[in-house]
């Protein structure tokens, strides 16, 4: 084993192999679901020189490795003893059936994405082949190489019939089974076919992909049912063929009707979208947001929906697209930190993570670079946005889920405008972005050896120096312990957290209540001085819907420092299984020299629990 000395190590910072239910990996990350994440050093993990980051939500417990996760994720598979992802486990976290969905559907689509993403790549290589003569269309050999294109396409459903039961834990011999059945010249495509007297709808199950799915997730609840009503000694010979009779009816009569419906209604969607706002509109929009989505771990939610692009329409015409210039993007705002900076070791930085971003792996660039000085963000929503738009109103489409290095795939089928239009649309999110960063600029308070410039209000050039009271009482928590990402990595600016010993939240100091949150879990305060602080109570509990929360205050108004500004049952919190921390940063950080937190650890409403350092 290549990586057996970085998985056993791996294994044992995430709490041993006993507290590992299971692990999946995408692209660039190891994707754990862990029984109890507080057994998980997530600090120590985060130093191994393998890793990039981690990332922990509601989806999973992310370790952010890079491409090699892919030969890194059989190994740590064969140690833990997992033959298959069944995903069966009993976990000790709370997950939502949603999220549960969610991330089961991404997960299980990763491994159908590399030989559709071989096959649109091969397509583009095919097209450029003829473009130069070096071989014909019509030849033997072309068209024995556009069969693996072909067959990858039109096979789709035996391949999603693999990985989605190998993550459901159902035999996937059986699952490919019924799903060569639905391909068979008897069902596939076929009018007038009747069961036992019911008549059958005429569906076509080639290139189609929510159908089977449909079907293993029938097939894994029946064969427990089975295993229930049948002896344990006849189930062998009996439980197989009897699962096999008992789905492929249903998902002839329900399912087959029921997933087209389902694909044609996620198109019907973008084809509204398309027609009233403009397709261009999410290209646009996910090309400048998807390095946010990449840092709260949300990154993987569309792989359902360009999947079912691919299966239905051949082409995905809004994501394929959007990466790839938000990639590029991002490395066009690395690239400009690296000629605006004079600190060799920042260059050092910013030239790795460009490169790596170049390749296709963002994670560097984002964790390293975006989450630290939060500009770059701004610079990708300029030149991705700008180069989105442009591949929207050109109507560029993919027709492969590739990188930077697939835009071959772009000429799909001898289509030169598409791959043209494409190429300037990544010129121009490379160069935006590029210049967007050079003109924002690095933040003064990240300049090393730089004179500081005060961006607040602050008019008396005595004060030196701002405390910002606690905001309620109890035991103070470094924000780097806080388990939530979005927090705990600064993204938001630096802060604490306290674990609270009353209800009553108060205000850390004169100011304005710019922002209240409709759910009450969150108030935003800006001082007389400039500093904006976020309060926010609890984690997760926005899903509470204002439950256990009330507000003393509206926004807009004035507020003194100690009084009251909301109040949390925070009893009724956590007895719902949601942590109350509450969480205090100051989200403008950056515009001062430092905000330093209390080392103090109890904290009251007479304690400075941050001190702002003009």
């Amino acid at each position: 084993m290549k990586y057996e000395k970085f998985c056993k190590e791996l294994m044992e910072l995430t709490g041993g192999k006993s507290n590992i239910q299971s692990v999946t990996n995408c692209m660039t990350r190891l994707r754990f679901q862990l029984k109890d994440r507080s057994l998980a050093n997530t600090d120590a993990i985060k130093e191994l020189p393998e890793v990039i980051d981690v990332v922990s939500n509601d989806v999973a417990y992310q370790v952010i490795i890079g491409t090699q996760v892919q030969d890194i994720c059989p190994e740590m598979k064969e140690l833990l003893g997992l033959s298959r992802d069944n995903g069966s486990s009993v976990s000790g976290e709370k997950e939502k059936f949603v999220m549960m969905a969610l991330r089961i559907l991404s997960e299980s689509m990763g491994p159908v994405v590399v030989p559709i993403m071989a096959a649109g790549l091969l397509a583009g290589i095919l097209s450029l082949l003829s473009l130069t003569g070096l071989v014909s269309a019509e030849s033997s050999t072309y068209m024995i190489l556009d069969a693996i294109r072909q067959s990858v396409f039109f096979f789709l459903p035996v391949l999603i019939a693999v990985s989605f039961s190998r993550r459901l834990g159902v035999n996937e011999y059986l699952a490919v089974t019924i799903a060569l059945t639905l391909m068979s010249g008897t069902i596939n495509g076929v009018g007038g076919l009747n069961f036992l007297g019911l008549e059958l709808p005429e569906t076509t199950y080639s290139n189609s992909f929510f159908p089977i799915i449909l079907s293993i997730i029938f097939m894994k609840y029946a064969g427990k049912a089975l295993d229930r009503m049948i002896p344990k000694a006849l189930q062998y010979f009996f439980c197989p063929v009897l699962l096999l009779i008992i789905t492929l009816p249903v998902t002839l009569i329900l399912f087959g009707p029921l997933g087209i419906y389902i694909g044609d209604g996620l198109n019907f969607v973008f084809d509204f979208i398309g027609n009233t706002f403009g397709t261009w509109s999410v290209v646009m929009l996910y090309a400048a947001l998807q390095p946010f989505l990449i840092t709260i771990g949300a990154g993987n939610f569309i792989i359902p929906i360009y999947m079912n692009s691919y299966a239905t329409l051949g082409y995905d015409p809004v994501f394929t697209a959007a990466w790839i210039i938000s990639d590029i993007a991002v490395c066009g705002a690395v690239l400009g930190y690296f000629f605006r900076a004079k600190d060799k070791k920042q260059k050092q930085l910013f030239g790795t993570t460009a490169f790596s971003a170049f390749m296709g792996v963002t994670e560097p660039a984002v964790y390293g670079v975006f989450v630290k000085y939060r500009r770059p963000y701004i610079a990708v929503m300029i030149g991705g946005g700008l180069g989105g738009l442009f591949a929207g109103l050109m109507k560029v489409v993919g027709y492969a889920p590739v990188t930077l290095f697939g835009l071959a795939s772009f000429v799909g089928e001898n289509n030169y405008r598409n791959f043209y239009m494409m190429v300037i649309a990544v010129i121009i999110g490379f160069v935006g972005a590029g210049i967007a960063a050079f003109i924002l600029g690095i933040p003064k308070d990240e300049k090393s050896g730089e004179k500081q410039e005060v961006k607040g209000e602050i008019r008396d050039p005595a004060i030196t120096k701002l405390a910002l009271k606690a905001p309620v009482k109890g035991r103070n928590i470094v924000l780097s312990k806080v388990e939530d990402k979005a927090f705990s990595s600064g993204a938001l600016g630096k802060g604490l957290g306290i674990r609270p010993e009353e209800d009553v939240i108060h205000a850390p100091a004169d100011g304005e209540v710019v922002s209240l949150f409709p759910t009450s879990h969150a108030i935003g305060l800006k001082t007389e001085y400039g500093v904006e602080v976020l309060i926010h109570i609890g984690i997760n509990t926005v899903e509470l819907e204002g439950k256990y929360f009330e507000t003393f205050v509206k926004q807009g108004d004035k507020v003194s420092a100690g009084e009251p500004v909301l109040k949390a049952d925070m009893a009724g919190i956590q007895r719902e299984g949601y942590d109350p921390i509450v969480i205090t940063v100051v989200t403008n950080t950056a515009d001062y020299l430092d905000v330093l937190p209390s080392k103090e650890e109890q904290m009251s409403e007479k304690t400075d629990c941050l001190t702002v350092v003009i």
